[in-house]
This record gives C-alpha cells, structure tokens and sequence, in this order.
C-alpha cells in the first residue's frame, strides 16, 4: 500500500522488460553454439537421432537462461533485495533437476545422448560468451533510472 491512502504503487510499464536487455544477445551466442553443434551432430553422427539430441540440447539452454533472467528480473522489479535469494533458490532448483535428469538417463543408449551434451556444452559457451560480450558493450548506468 502507498502511504495512507490505501492505493496500491503505481508500477510503470516495463519494469521487467528492461531488465531482460541481455537475453537476444545471449540467445543469439546460445543459438550460434548450437547451430554448430547441431551441424556436428548432422556430419558425425548422421542420425536423427544425434541430431534432435543437439536441437533438444540448445532448446533446453535457451530456456534455461530465459527463465532465470524472467524470474530474476521478476524478483528484482519486486525489490532488489530478493534478487539474490530468488536467483540462488532458481539455481538450486535448476540444477536439482538437472541431477534427476543425469541420474535418470545416465545409462540410457539413446544416440542423441552423446550429441545433447557436447550441445548443451557448446550452447552454455555461445551465450556467456555472447553475455560478456553485451556486458562490454552495453552503456549500463550505474544509477537506476526508471522506465516513464
């Protein structure tokens, strides 16, 4: 509530989207590693198989790295005080998951096992590289200046 007029803050339009600003760049590093490990997949392994493995691989970075900047973002638009908490607990539950994944399918002998993981290596590699490089490049103010 705002002061003692009982009306909820008027939050102004936007107040997620501009905290997203690094996702096309990292969606674009995250899609050029796959892109690349899919064609990998397509020369060496020449199975369907090998090749749905890389696009399941880079599919699943990209959300990844999409959801905990929407959840982050989401956080950080409450009040930056929970951004931390939220981005950890994101991570914990992430990488539980991921945990159940490995465990679960760790014998499995599907063909597009192998080709999954060195994709999800090479898209994790294209987006933080592509991350850094926003993160150079980008004109960031240290002040916090609000969307009208």
């Amino acid at each position: 509530m705002s002061g003692m007029t009982g009306t909820p803050p008027v939050r102004p339009p936007g107040r997620i989207r501009h905290r997203l600003n690094h996702v096309p760049a990292g969606l674009f590093g995250c899609g050029v590693g796959g892109l690349g490990a899919v064609v990998v997949a397509a020369l060496t392994g020449g199975t369907a198989a090998g090749v749905l493995g890389a696009l399941i691989g880079v599919i699943g970075v990209a959300a990844s790295y999409v959801l905990s900047g929407l959840v982050v973002a989401w956080a950080d638009s409450i009040g930056p005080q929970l951004t931390l908490p939220v981005a950890l607990g994101t991570y914990v539950v992430k990488f539980g998951l991921l945990g159940v994944a490995l465990v679960t399918f760790a014998g499995g002998s599907w063909p597009g096992l192998r080709p999954m993981a060195f994709t999800i290596i090479a898209a994790v590699v294209g987006w933080n590289v592509a991350h850094f490089w926003w993160i150079t490049h980008a004109k960031i103010p240290y002040v916090q200046i609000e969307p009208r």
